[in-house]
């Protein structure tokens, strides 16, 4: 019974709402609610703050979801290990992934999948930087696919995989159509789509055009990558991506992929996951996995 009610704070937490929580856990509200209240008597704390509808946590129910956190990520990490010390890894592994760094993806998850057959991933894709930390933090997510921050801080490892190239994506018969490169300085000039500012990768591009004195002004700001591709088909603007987004561009016409110049701070992408023990078995095996693949080569 201690799981469930923990399981429904948890639910509770992350939805702020009682029915939507109730729903998450697929039993009624009146279910949900009774199971909380059992467990606040139980404590001995109030957990919820209540006037006619949910108002949040209490500073003590605040303390009480993060424990709760804990101990349910534990308890999945034992299922997994016990099931893998009988019949093979095969847990269920939820992979967060940053927009930037989609085409390295596939490799590590069909890898990791023949390897382990009867292990399921979920991959939760174009998740922000934050968000990942946060769900890592909270058990959300066993092992996230994001930019190394060096991390081995605020509870978190990370394991460096390989550094981002860019390429300008630009039409074939404008400007740098016919450009074998081009410069940062000189693909800030033409009419750009960029990707949001809230988003790591645009502060990644942002940083390198200033270290080449210059500020790009995006007509256009989107935040999906695809998107950026389509609308350089356009012939109206130009952009900048990661270089293994270039492939899928084969069979676009009128578009064109030229190489930017090298930088020597180019950003390292990692996995990232929790460094608590024993943490997550499949999040564990997964990094292993990706340990054996020369990505750096892959993605060339």
């Amino acid at each position: 019974m201690l799981f469930r009610q923990l399981e429904y704070l948890v639910a509770l937490s992350r939805e702020q709402h009682f029915a939507r929580a109730a729903q998450a856990c697929h039993v009624s509200q009146p279910t949900l609610s009774a199971a909380v209240r059992k467990l606040e008597d139980e404590l001995g704390v109030a957990l919820i703050r209540r006037e006619r509808r949910f108002q949040g946590l209490t500073q003590e129910g605040e303390r009480i979801v993060r424990w709760a956190e804990r101990i349910l990520a534990d308890r999945e990490s034992m299922r997994q290990e016990v099931g893998a010390l009988r019949t093979g890894l095969n847990g269920r592994l939820t992979l967060g992934v940053i927009p930037t760094a989609a085409p390295a993806v596939p490799l590590l998850t069909s890898a990791f999948c023949a390897k382990h057959p009867l292990a399921q991933v979920h991959v939760l894709a174009d998740v922000s930087t934050d968000e990942i930390s946060r769900r890592l933090r909270t058990f959300e997510i066993d092992v996230a696919l994001t930019y190394d921050h060096g991390a081995e801080v605020s509870g978190l490892t990370s394991v460096p995989l390989y550094r981002e190239r860019y390429v300008f994506l630009t039409p074939s018969d404008g400007e740098f159509g016919r450009r074998e490169s081009v410069t940062w300085a000189e693909a800030a000039r033409v009419p750009l789509c960029l990707l949001t500012p809230s988003m790591q990768g645009r502060r990644r591009l942002d940083a390198l055009f200033g270290k080449a004195g210059v500020a790009p002004s995006p007509q256009l700001e989107t935040d999906s990558i695809s998107s950026l591709c389509s609308h350089v088909a356009t012939g109206l603007w130009s952009t900048v991506v990661p270089a293994p987004f270039a492939r899928a561009l084969d069979d676009m016409a009128g578009v064109r992929a030229v190489a930017l110049e090298e930088t020597d701070d180019a950003a390292r992408v990692a996995l990232v996951l929790s460094s608590r023990e024993p943490g997550s078995v499949v999040g564990r095996a997964f990094v292993d996995v990706a340990r054996s693949i020369d990505l750096a080569g892959s993605l060339e």
